[in-house]
């Protein structure tokens, strides 16, 4: 079990949904800062010139409005003695691998905005790519899990 205490005042669901807003934000900053801009991969809307960066400018603004609203939200939370231990870190990483899958499967596979980066192997990046976002939120989920556990252990 956990050695963390849970105040009976906790909110675990409004802790978890703050830090996976900080990590879908985070990983969205990631995706935008390194592929976009450092290794000129890709955009968020491949397209001509022009639309690709004002793609690129959508996804930063929808980044910070994310990171803004969870930690205000987790502000709001730790303010009132309502922040549920052991819930950040899962629901960082949730929000983190949640938006890395979508991101692969949605974005560059269905909707085709662009791929990871235009090579002849592309498969190896999706696969990559995909992959990275699939373990971060098997061990989110795992973490989620074990703190579920002991919250309810606590409420023995």
């Amino acid at each position: 079990m956990s050695s963390l205490t849970y105040p009976s005042h906790a909110d675990p669901r409004r802790t978890l949904l703050a830090s996976a807003l900080i990590g879908i934000g985070c990983m969205a900053a990631v995706d935008e800062i390194i592929f976009h801009q450092l290794l000129a991969w890709h955009h968020f809307v491949d397209r001509d010139t022009a639309f690709a960066l004002a793609s690129d400018g959508v996804l930063h603004a929808i980044e910070l409005v994310l990171l803004v609203v969870g930690f205000f939200m987790m502000i709001e939370l730790h303010g009132a003695g309502r922040q549920a231990p052991g819930y950040r870190g899962p629901g960082f990483l949730l929000g983190a691998g949640g938006f890395q899958v979508f991101d692969g499967v949605v974005d560059h596979k269905i909707l085709r905005l662009h791929q990871v980066r235009y090579v002849d192997d592309l498969w190896l990046y999706d696969i990559a790519w995909i992959g990275f976002g699939v373990v971060v939120l098997a061990i989110g989920w795992l973490l989620l899990r074990r703190a579920r556990r002991g919250h309810a252990a606590s409420q023995r």
